[in-house]
Order: C-alpha cells, then sequence, then structure tokens
C-alpha cells in the first residue's frame, strides 16, 4: 500500500465481499492486495481472507476480518458528494438495495453497518446560504428527509 495514512475498517469476515461492492458502485475505487491468514487466529483459519486493501473514491482503506468483537457506528461515516439527482438516487439506491438500510438526512448504511452520507453538492450550498432564512428553510427540508431530493432543497431555498 503507498499512502502512508490509510483507514482501517473492520469487518466480521466478509471484507472482501465488501471491498468488491464499493469498487463496484463508487468511481476511482478499486479492490488490490488480498492478504490471507498465515496462521489460525482468534477469528480465523489460516488460508482465510485477513486483510483487503481497497480504495473508495480514492480514499485508501484495508479492510481486516477481525470477527465480531466490534460494530460499525454513525461516528465514522464516508461522506460522498453528488452532482446531481441521478448520481444521489444511483449511489443510494445501491447501497440500501444491496441490503443496506435507509437512516435520514441523507444517512444511509450498507449491509455491513458501515454509514454512508449521499450528499448532494446542492444541499451544503443550500444550508450554507448566506441569507440565513434561506439556509433555515433548506435544512428544515433536510429534517424530513431519508434520501436527499434536490429539487425540494432547491424549491425550500427558494422558498
Amino acid at each position: 500500500m503507498a499512502s502512508k495514512n490509510t483507514i482501517c475498517l473492520w469487518y466480521d469476515r466478509d471484507a472482501l465481499d465488501a471491498a468488491q461492492f464499493y469498487a463496484l458502485t463508487f468511481p476511482d475505487s478499486a479492490v488490490g492486495k488480498i492478504l490471507r491468514a498465515p496462521g489460525d487466529y482468534p477469528s480465523g483459519k489460516q488460508g482465510d481472507v485477513l486483510t483487503v486493501e481497497f480504495t473508495v473514491i480514492g480514499i485508501p482503506c484495508v479492510g481486516l476480518n477481525g470477527g465480531t468483537a466490534f460494530k460499525h457506528s454513525e461516528a465514522f461515516s464516508f461522506q460522498v458528494s453528488t452532482e446531481d439527482q441521478a448520481e444521489t438516487d444511483r449511489l443510494w439506491n445501491a447501497i440500501v438495495g444491496n441490503g443496506g438500510q435507509e437512516s435520514e438526512c441523507g444517512w444511509c448504511r450498507d449491509k455491513w453497518g458501515l454509514s454512508w452520507q449521499i450528499t448532494p453538492r446542492v444541499l451544503i450550498e443550500a444550508i450554507s446560504d448566506p441569507d440565513p432564512a434561506a439556509a433555515k428553510r433548506a435544512f428544515e427540508a433536510m429534517m424530513t428527509m431519508g434520501k436527499i431530493d434536490i429539487a425540494t432543497i432547491e424549491a425550500a431555498r427558494r422558498g
């Protein structure tokens, strides 16, 4: 792995499946080196996939098949900026439709428990509008959503 700083994500036994899904779903993503355990370990056997290196939208990661000791939480998430509703829908639907779960305000969780914020750039622009009333309207609209609806955000911003 070329990067000096890498995000390590803990999985039960399916880091490779997760990495392959991310590589197929997100641009600038790929699966890299797969390390198989050279011996038995508490949650696996010799020859099992121990780690898998992958990138998610250019961010270097390593998936560790560490067993059931730790679970993902919303304390860590990938925030993915999208350009339009089609991209927002595609990514959201890929995650949720692959055994994931919808949440609120643009958040969803994949089937491995990892949280994703599918965030249209329009949303960030709207809630940071220099007009406090416009920003508040857009923010209040966002608070009612699961997947972000760009047309509704833009309408709320305009008033």
